[in-house]
């Protein structure tokens, strides 16, 4: 076990978000986070990420020690004046400590991050001047050197066109299968959330279903958000 959530219930301005969220998440597993728009799935992550306090509940990581690559909603305004092997390098800061250089380490680790995601060509490039798609790319890179451990994504995809999203969605379909590494996911494409992670934890204030992607596509409300039928699952 990675992570537990139990009876985690969150207010923002007086409102509450969150009610009584429990679930666990096991080493290896991707669990997909979808529900309607406003349904908390936001603030969910941030309450993990302990960027939203706690009205009542609990939030614990069985292994102290774990670390977390973190990949926010795209801001299309953000700005970066570096290079792109600078930007993804900058993931492993949190374990430089007390050297004072980035080592050949952890330089070898982001040029790996980047040819695995393909992106080796745009080392030496501008982040300002890439796609969108490309930019994902590289700031996926930069959350994987903070950890392979487990990788938390807030709509990784928004504004991208189909293709991008589709080598996107690919792209860490196979971190998850062949680094194992846990990834929780927050989407609001619940058709390709079922069809990529392993669990799907849907949300609306409450948890309205938490189980394998399998189950949830036969469920009454997989059936509903997806529009699949089971009997074609």
């Amino acid at each position: 076990m990675m992570l537990k959530v139990k009876d985690v219930s969150v207010s923002l301005g007086g409102t509450e978000i969150l009610e009584k969220i429990s679930f666990e998440v096991k080493k290896g597993e991707y669990v997909g986070i979808v529900g309607e728009n406003g349904s908390g799935k936001s603030t969910l992550i941030k309450t993990i990420l302990k960027q939203c306090p706690l009205k009542s509940g609990e939030v614990r990581f069985y292994d102290s020690l774990i670390k977390i690559g973190y990949l926010p909603q795209q801001n299309r305004d953000k700005n970066f004046p570096a290079s792109n092997f600078e930007i993804v390098l900058s993931g492993c800061i949190n374990g430089i400590k007390n050297k004072p250089f980035f080592t050949k380490a952890d330089k070898e680790k982001a040029i790996s991050n980047m040819e695995r995601l393909g992106i080796e060509g745009l080392k030496n490039k501008s982040f300002d001047f890439l796609s969108g798609g490309e930019k994902q790319r590289v700031l996926l890179a930069r959350a994987m050197c903070a950890s392979e451990d487990m990788l938390i994504l807030d709509e990784p995809v928004t504004g991208l066109d189909p293709i991008v999203t589709e080598s996107m969605y690919e792209a860490i379909k196979k971190l998850n299968e062949e680094k194992h590494v846990t990834v929780l996911m927050v989407s609001h494409d619940i058709p390709a959330a079922a069809k990529y992670c392993t669990k799907i934890l849907h949300i609306g204030k409450t948890v309205r279903f938490f189980g394998t992607s399998k189950e949830y596509l036969e469920s009454e409300i997989g059936i509903h958000f997806t529009g699949r039928c089971c009997e074609h699952v």
